[in-house]
């Protein structure tokens, strides 16, 4: 563990592992999932998915990789189930894909950062011709992925556990700040009222698997990251609190971020919530507007605010989606980690290039696949993110939970769970954890995987 490095303290861990989970998952993409999905209701489902589901693969991705301290390829291997392994490349592969189209995204948001403090507030409504842009979108993701390399190349506790001991609380404060602004403007109660007053009407199926696969997509799991970040963490310190702590930040930053977003739309739309169900693109074209009408100083101010706070958390994932090939690569190969972090970034900088043309700038990208049963196409960036977020993610977790109760057994999770609380063996959280890693977790993400790929991709809705 020495050679590879570790975080220097339980704080450096949970800075580090919120990070990831808070990141444009929270901030950019589930506004607009509780916006297509019905509201208050998406929000019960997606903390009730939190906890039910997630927290025991959290349990389990920590454990196994602190177990090992290995990456998620190498620690099935060091566990003796090497035939395993499969989950981590899977998780592998999914992260490789994720950060492809993140940092696509993440150059938006660092755009519509520089863009606003030039006090371009007209950008809201050139959102199209903006991200369709391939000169000026190659720069602004390209800086982006560089920033994110430079962090990695420094290493875990000089690189990694830094730079989010700092972004992370900046991030905090600016959010608040700007949830509080928010609550003095007009209409922002009728925006509460949509995002804090259910319609329990509102849940279906499709509202269920958006909500799990914005939990498993918003907290980092399936993909391999906090098996890798465990890997890195100490055995004084206690995983089940600090999984604990890492929910319920990325939860609280998630519900922030509504209670911000819903009372600005319901601003620019004078109450009629026109637009709140518009997508990806809900802040990038509402919220320009909105800092617009506060007149230049306060609009530069405010605006810049809230997009360097979505640089910030896109930033704070982009590190740990990298950290996840590159402490593959370092472990099996022993590659040098400087050349590895740089080679690494550039490489999924180019596979993220069709993403990157697939917002207008490519017909044959943005129109890419039409699913069986489906009245229009999928454009690739859409495409991966189906493929990676909403399939890959819950497969892998049902496969780690599997892995977990029958292979590598409960009892020596048990054990990894005890160092460093040694009252777990005795709490009323261990069995909790036993029935959801044995049946609750396997038999609904089995299911949910299952009905998903065949109501995404083949147009049969089950349910």
């Amino acid at each position: 563990m020495s050679n590879r490095g570790g975080f220097s303290d339980r704080l450096g861990f949970v800075a580090a592992a919120a990070g990831s989970a808070i990141g444009l998952g929270s901030i950019w993409k589930f506004p607009f999932e509780v916006g297509s999905n019905g509201g208050a209701a998406f929000v019960l489902v997606y903390v009730l998915c939190c906890f039910v589901f997630c927290f025991p693969i959290m349990l389990a991705e920590v454990a196994i990789g602190r177990k090992t301290h290995k990456n998620a390829v190498g620690a099935f291997g060091v566990l003796g189930f090497k035939q395993w392994s499969i989950i981590g490349k899977l998780g592998l592969v999914s992260g490789v894909l994720i950060l492809s189209f993140y940092n696509v995204v993440s150059g938006w948001a660092f755009g519509f950062f520089i863009e606003i403090m030039r006090g371009n507030f007209g950008i809201g409504k050139e959102f199209s011709t903006f991200i369709s842009d391939i000169p000026l979108m190659t720069t602004y993701s390209a800086l982006f992925m560089v920033m994110t390399a430079f962090i990695v190349a420094r290493g875990i506790s000089g690189g990694i556990e830094k730079a989010t001991k700092i972004m992370i609380p900046a991030l905090f404060v600016i959010l608040i700040g700007l949830m509080l602004y928010a609550f003095s403007l007009d209409h922002a109660l009728t925006g509460l009222k949509f995002y804090l007053v259910p319609d329990f009407s509102k849940i279906t199926f499709k509202v269920i698997y958006s909500a799990l696969g914005q939990a498993f997509f918003s907290l980092s799991l399936g993909m391999g990251a906090l098996i890798t970040y465990g890997s890195y963490f100490s055995r004084d310190n206690n995983i089940v609190s600090s999984s604990v702590i890492i929910i319920a930040a990325t939860i609280s930053i998630a519900f922030i971020a509504g209670l911000m977003m819903f009372p600005f739309v319901a601003y620019i739309s004078q109450g009629t919530m026109q637009g709140v169900g518009s997508g990806p693109g809900l802040i990038f074209t509402v919220l320009p507007g909105v800092f617009e009408s506060f007149g230049t100083t306060l609009g530069i101010i405010v605006g810049g605010s809230f997009f360097l706070l979505l640089s910030f958390a896109a930033l704070t994932s982009t590190v740990s989606l990298l950290e996840v090939p590159v402490a593959y690569l370092v472990d099996e190969y022993k590659w040098d980690r400087q050349k590895t972090v740089w080679g690494v970034a550039l490489f999924i900088f180019l596979i993220g290039i069709p993403s990157m043309l697939s917002s207008g700038a490519s017909p044959f990208f943005t129109e890419f696949i039409t699913y069986l049963g489906a009245t229009k196409a999928t454009d690739f960036l859409t495409f991966v993110q189906h493929i990676a977020n909403d399939t890959f993610l819950p497969l892998g977790g049902f496969m780690i939970s599997i892995f977990t109760a029958y292979y590598w057994k409960k009892e020596n999770l048990d054990a990894e769970l005890t160092a460093g609380n040694e009252g777990y063996a005795n709490s009323w959280v261990r069995p909790l954890v036993h029935i959801a890693v044995s049946f609750v977790c396997p038999i609904i993400l089995g299911i949910i995987f299952v009905l998903t790929v065949l109501d995404r991709f083949f147009g049969i809705a089950l349910v």
